[in-house]
């Protein structure tokens, strides 16, 4: 396993294998080590980076764009030299996947939006306003959140992966957190979709209630070669507690089956 950093101070890691490499970008407040349970499950090369004031990666801009963050995908897949990628995006991540899909479609072998946001509704967002002006006036993140990625089932009897995912939202630089969560929270949904040509797998938790199943069909209509995957029992991080089922879908996506 490859830790490194690229030119423009990008953290990555990076698990060499073969066939077309498979790049993950996670949620906003977390970092590339929410996927380790994607690290090692699959045949392919796997590359898990820290985006923009996250993790081990600084963020230097006192403005930053959804373009900042293509531009960092970018730059870091072409120094590895990697020519085609499969490309999973989480949260904000798969904003971050939809906008580098628009642009460089021609870099994308195929898309995985996991957990993605789509015309939210009047009240839907409401609630991801309050969340943010909460997270400005406690300079904090909420443990409260892991009640909404997580099933009170999977965190009694996971209270280890309870207090790693709890202890990444502390570590996070406010000032940096709120930069790019103002960017979530105002997402307006503006990507040329008919940009994007590649096959694209839609998938969300059964019981996600900020990425609903209706946003993830709603999204399909506006992506053409595109399809569902609704994982049973999920909520938001189900990557991690429906993991094999999250895994299974994406394997299946990008070989076609």
């Amino acid at each position: 396993m490859i830790h490194a950093k690229d030119s423009k101070d990008t953290f990555y890691i990076l698990n060499k294998k073969n066939n077309t490499p498979i790049v993950l970008i996670h949620g906003v407040g977390l970092n590339h080590k929410i996927w380790e349970p994607q690290i090692n499950a699959f045949n392919n090369t796997v590359l898990a980076y820290d985006i923009l004031g996250h993790g081990n990666t600084p963020l230097t801009q006192s403005q930053i764009s959804f373009d900042n963050f293509s531009l960092q995908l970018l730059n870091l897949i072409n120094e590895l030299k990697l020519d085609k990628i499969h490309l999973v995006g989480f949260s904000i991540g798969s904003l971050i996947a939809r906008n580098f899909a628009s642009k460089y479609n021609n870099k994308l072998e195929s898309l995985t939006l996991l957990c993605t946001v789509f015309q939210r509704s009047n009240e839907q967002q409401q609630m991801v306003n309050d969340r943010f002006e909460l997270s400005k006036k406690s300079r904090s993140l909420s443990k409260q959140a892991l009640k909404r990625w997580f099933t009170d089932d999977y965190i009694n009897k996971n209270p280890t992966i309870y207090e790693k995912i709890c202890s990444m939202l502390k570590e996070n630089n406010m000032e940096n957190f709120l930069k790019v969560y103002r960017l979530f929270v105002e997402h307006k949904d503006d990507e040329k979709f008919e940009n994007i040509k590649t096959k694209t797998l839609i998938m969300t938790g059964e019981n996600d209630i900020g990425s609903t199943p209706e946003m993830s069909k709603n999204l399909s209509k506006k992506i053409a070669d595109s399809k569902i995957n609704i994982i049973s029992g999920g909520k938001h991080l189900c990557s991690i507690e429906c993991a094999d089922d999250v895994n299974n879908a994406i394997r299946k996506h990008i070989k076609n089956e």
